[in-house]
């Protein structure tokens, strides 16, 4: 749990546990159902909103420095965003401020990794996978327009209900499979006409959802079992990560191109990458938050609810689709389906 420096252990920042069994810090209160019947409760809302902002926001930093900014590597940014965290998180647990157990680290504070080496094995498979992630979808919201972009991405929450059922055997229910049903439809339906088509660029937007999908599924799995909070879980993604895509940079010559880089001095690049790198941190958290907390396909929905502002901010702020019919209706749909399974899930059905 997450406890002050000095003598008072009031919780700082809130840690992913088990929905259902607390942390010590939050309270009863925090577990209880959103209201009378609710299949929710209060600190999963909480997370599902706190994941919601961070990744509007996210995104538009990251196609800021990509497409306004014209930064050649999508890479570089990635690693600048992995190493920021894991520094974090290294002064945060040094101080003592986080720590990366469910429970009172039972670790010597001396060990040179702060988890037990056979942990930071256990969580590889989610490490690679959270690797996959990162790159995939740094890369794919380059090639496509911000609306186009989140049309696209909504089909993960395909890929993640495929994902949990055979990873963790989970079914859903009609309701569920209708909502996700109508959000593919509207996508489809938005994308026909989209004048700006590109093969590629599609293609990596397709990519990052298996990707997506497969980091989510694992989150829920490796997550719960591990004993680590979503701290603990973001340190053993750097650790294994972080030299991986440090090798990846220097072999592909992205770090020689973004020390070349024209604007790489510019004050407004600077603060772009800045807020790209502590949005990303949250961002990291907050994923893991809320897919411990609620689900998997919770999380994927909730990428799917927050689009209605990252549609209309970077319809806005970068262009795009000119005004079609056809790709409100889609995006129309889209959100409806969004909004039924949301409705789904409050409800319990």
């Amino acid at each position: 749990m997450a406890k002050g420096g000095g003598g008072g252990g009031g919780m700082l920042l809130p840690v992913s546990v088990e929905a259902g069994k607390g942390n010590g810090g939050g309270g009863a209160g925090d577990d209880a159902a959103l209201f009378k019947g609710s299949a929710m409760t209060r600190r999963g809302a909480v997370a599902a909103l706190s994941y919601m902002s961070c990744s509007v926001l996210l995104v538009m930093f990251n196609k800021a420095a990509l497409s306004s900014y014209n930064f050649p590597c999508a890479n570089v940014i990635t690693l600048l965003q992995m190493a920021c965290s894991t520094a974090l998180l290294y002064v945060l647990r040094r101080l003592k401020i986080i720590s990366f157990t469910n429970s009172e680290p039972s670790v010597p504070s001396d060990v040179l990794f702060f988890v037990p080496f056979r942990i930071l094995l256990r969580t590889t498979p989610l490490s690679l996978a959270y690797l996959l992630y990162m790159l995939a979808s740094m890369e794919s919201v380059r090639g496509v327009n911000v609306p186009m972009y989140t049309t696209l991405r909504r089909t993960t929450v395909v890929f993640t209900m495929i994902m949990e059922y055979f990873l963790a055997k989970q079914k859903h229910t009609p309701p569920i499979i209708g909502s996700v049903a109508l959000i593919v439809f509207g996508a489809f339906i938005a994308g026909a006409r989209d004048l700006s088509f590109d093969a590629r660029g599609y293609a990596i937007v397709f990519v990052a959802n298996i990707t997506t999908a497969v980091y989510l599924a694992t989150i829920n799995r490796i997550g719960k079992s591990s004993g680590l909070n979503s701290f603990g879980l973001m340190w053993c993604n750097g650790l294994v990560c972080g030299p991986s895509v440090l090798f990846l940079t220097y072999i592909q010559g992205d770090l020689k191109k973004a020390m070349e880089f024209p604007h790489l001095h510019s004050p407004g690049f600077q603060a772009v990458l800045l807020f790209s790198c502590m949005l990303a941190f949250l961002l990291n958290y907050t994923i893991f938050w809320n897919t411990i907390l609620n689900s998997a396909l919770t999380q994927s929905m909730c990428g799917n609810l927050k689009d209605f502002f990252t549609v209309g901010i970077g319809w806005v702020l970068f262009g795009g689709l000119p005004f079609d019919l056809l790709n409100v209706i889609g995006q129309g749909l889209g959100f409806l389906g969004s909004g039924l399974y949301a409705y789904c899930k409050i409800k319990g059905k």
